[in-house]
């Protein structure tokens, strides 16, 4: 690997570190405009993880040392994610080793923990919202994998660079496939990312709420690093979705310059600017579901995907 590719990757990674509250903010900035309301700062999510940083942590009396690990690894998990998605280049680096499998992988990780931590104090809610959080990922990451395999089919490799240049560097075509797989990957980035119609990251209503369900006996510096994995989390996805179904723009193999790279940049910019405020619409336009009514909204997910892959498997397209 040269050393352009080694700074191509490190600069992936603090462009998502950086970029992902920035994304969230944008996302809550167009969902105002959209309700006729009085938009919040784009840059909210920044102060909110300053201040909590320059605030004291509290500790529950009865947490282990896994309640006050589980934010690192999780945070952990979000970076490392990134490390491997192609957003602006598909040579990277990280990615000999760690496929679109493993990546799935650093998602159920970071679930997992966050999980356990939740459980870990005994509270009632955190119990709940756990429960909840397992569903929904026990339900959302066959359809995940089924869209990843579609695309691998494509391109015959796991690996998310590698599918990304397959391609881009393809002449345009449309893919009844993709097209199926892509309405599979929306449905399964609203839920597994805590967003309307599934989850609601904007309510503390008991009755209702998931992931913040999850947070509530953290604080400080713990509650920032959770909240700033969650943006992540929802940033990968975004760029794992560009990576498969939009991946005109990034720097290939054989365009891997720095000039192909300072374009690659503002490409995803708008990119993340589309995708944003296409969340926002969707999320404007949808109602809050039951909770019980979440694995039916999963099990549309995984049939979209189903759908791709036999229209793959039967048609060639």
């Amino acid at each position: 690997m040269t050393m352009l590719a080694w700074l191509t990757q490190l600069l992936e990674v603090l462009a998502a570190i950086a970029v992902a509250p920035l994304f969230v903010g944008w996302i809550s900035q167009c969902r105002a405009w959209l309700q006729n309301k009085s938009a919040p700062s784009i840059w909210l999510p920044y102060r909110g993880i300053h201040k909590l940083f320059h605030k004291e942590a509290v500790i529950a009396e009865h947490a282990s040392p896994l309640f006050r690990f589980a934010p690192y690894v999780v945070f952990g998990s979000m970076v490392c994610a990134a490390a491997v998605i192609p957003s602006m280049s598909t040579r990277l680096p990280f990615s000999n080793a760690a496929d679109a499998i493993a990546l799935v992988g650093l998602f159920a990780t970071a679930r997992v923990f966050l999980s356990l931590a939740a459980m870990d104090v005994g509270t009632a809610f955190g119990t709940l919202g756990a429960r909840r959080e397992m569903m929904v990922g026990f339900l959302a990451e066959p359809a995940l994998l089924m869209v990843i395999f579609v695309a691998s089919l494509i391109s015959s490799t796991t690996a998310l660079p590698a599918i990304a240049d397959h391609l881009a560097t393809q002449p345009f075509a449309l893919y009844p496939s993709l097209a199926f797989t892509a309405v599979a990957f929306v449905l399964v980035l609203l839920a597994e990312n805590a967003r309307i119609p599934v989850d609601n990251p904007a309510t503390h209503l008991e009755l209702t709420m998931i992931h913040e369900a999850m947070l509530l006996e953290y604080s400080a510096r713990h509650l920032a690093l959770m909240e700033w994995a969650a943006t992540l989390k929802l940033f990968n996805y975004a760029c794992v979705g560009f990576a498969l179904f939009a991946p005109w723009g990034v720097a290939t193999e054989q365009t891997q310059t720095p000039l192909a790279l300072l374009a690659a940049l503002p490409l995803l910019a708008a990119k993340l600017v589309v995708a944003g405020a296409a969340l926002a619409i969707i999320e404007t336009m949808s109602a809050k579901l039951r909770v019980f009514r979440a694995p039916e909204f999963l099990a549309t997910a995984f049939l979209f995907a189903v759908l791709g892959l036999l229209v793959n498997l039967l048609l060639r397209a």
